[in-house]
């Protein structure tokens, strides 16, 4: 006889819930056991969401190493360092599309400018300089379009690294424009072999400026290791007062500079005044005029730095999202497939007690642990690509903690999103419907 309460298992029994820890851990049960039923598509959606996520953590380790990089170079050269410069960098789109250098309408720096500015009490350490190229012939050795610079004395200090032998050229070299040189060890390797450089002359030729004229190498330099490689190791020094009266390097299309650190007693803010004071001077400007000359500061070039990598960074992890979305992509269509396969097991389920949110959950469980494995697969891909980066060039590509987070984030973000809708169809599916099915 009825009692009128409806039978245990029946789909008339009321809605209860169940605690969430055993919902998720049957869940998880149930899902796992799934998975592992259907290897290959189990593969095919872990690798979409795997390469999008080793891409973020890929493009974050070499960002965050070439940062350290430049950031160590920044210290190198002194914190509070800044550049007398004819140009800044943001003069230069303006001046480029006008269709002239972004150097063409301002005075160059000249000479006595620089002896000025080094002879400033608040200046400690000034250099000038500027770049061009010329070839080397050491007997019948020769080394062609070698990076040179035309520097003042002292510019060790604003460059990482050391001699291995020899010196510097001096104050009183630079001064009577002496046909004095310093070459890398990269350099000095390729032109002398095992032969000592230091003492060794050699025949210079900047073009069609000047050919054949001879310098004495005096020093051998070994720069810090850093991201360019052998490009950058293979250069020469001489003094700018020989590139001008030797080589006639100094034209209208290369421009001078001068780095500069302030004295630790006085500071950069005092330094920089009286730079700008010197050279508004010099160069006879009246108040109200602009000057005709820039001051770059370390921190403004960091600030440019930080900005474009971020910018980069923000770029990448965009582009990487595609890849994300084909995964996701991928998961709602497995998952879906899933449902459609597993319709009598949800009815089983459902007339065994389970409930909507039960089912829900296991499906969602279902998706969230193949982006799981998608992202542990794509970490993996990561360390790696950062480990042979960091092997094989003086790059330190490290996996920074918050791109291990932000993938592990967009993964989930993934398997909720893209799992939702086949996890609410599966729960929506009528005991007796899923039942008939075969």
């Amino acid at each position: 006889m009825s009692n009128g309460i409806p039978p245990r298992g029946s789909h008339h029994e009321p809605f209860r819930h169940a605690p969430f820890a055993r919902i998720v851990a049957e869940g998880s049960r149930v899902a796992f056991d799934a998975l592992r039923a259907n290897p290959l598509r189990t593969v095919l959606a872990v690798l979409g969401v795997g390469i999008g996520v080793g891409v973020v953590v890929t493009i974050a380790a070499l960002i965050s190493g070439i940062r350290g990089e430049v950031m160590t170079a920044f210290e190198s050269s002194g914190p509070h360092s800044f550049v007398v410069t004819p140009f800044d960098f943001s003069d230069a789109r303006a001046s480029i599309s006008a269709g002239r250098p972004p150097w063409w309408d301002r005075p160059p720096i000249t000479d006595e400018e620089v002896r000025r500015v080094e002879s400033l009490p608040a200046v400690g350490d000034a250099v000038a300089g500027y770049d061009f190229e010329a070839s080397l012939r050491y007997e019948s050795q020769w080394a062609w379009g070698v990076p040179f610079r035309g520097l003042s004395n002292g510019w060790p200090a604003f460059h990482g690294g050391d001699f291995v032998a020899g010196r510097d050229f001096t104050a009183a070299e630079v001064g009577q424009a002496r046909s004095v040189m310093v070459v890398s060890s990269e350099l000095a390797e390729n032109l002398f072999g095992e032969l000592d450089p230091v003492g060794k002359r050699v025949r210079v030729s900047a073009g069609r400026r000047a050919s054949n004229e001879l310098f004495t190498v005096v020093g051998v330099f070994e720069p810090l290791p850093n991201l360019l490689g052998e490009v950058a190791d293979n250069f020469a020094h001489i003094p700018f007062t020989a590139a001008d009266k030797r080589l006639k390097a100094r034209t209208r299309f290369t421009f001078m500079n001068i780095q500069i650190n302030p004295r630790s007693s006085t500071g950069s803010e005092e330094a920089e005044n009286q730079v700008v004071a010197a050279l508004r001077s010099m160069r006879e400007l009246g108040p109200r005029e602009d000057n005709t000359f820039r001051i770059i500061r370390n921190e403004q070039l960091m600030e440019m730095f930080n900005s474009f990598t971020g910018m980069f960074l923000v770029v990448m992890v965009g582009l990487s999202s595609v890849g994300m979305l084909v995964g996701g992509i991928g998961v709602i269509g497995i998952m879906l497939i899933s449902v459609t396969e597993r319709t009598r097991e949800i009815g089983v389920r459902k007339s065994m007690g389970a409930t909507r949110r039960e089912i829900k959950w296991q499906f969602l469980l279902e998706a969230s642990l193949i982006t799981a494995a998608g992202a542990g697969a794509g970490l993996l891909v990561g360390w790696g690509a950062s480990q042979g980066v960091a092997s094989i060039s003086p790059l330190p590509a490290r996996i920074p903690l918050w791109s291990v987070f932000a993938a592990l984030g967009i993964a989930a973000l993934t398997g909720i999103v893209f799992g939702m809708l086949p996890a609410v169809r599966a729960s929506k599916l009528p005991p007796v419907d899923a039942l008939r099915q075969e």
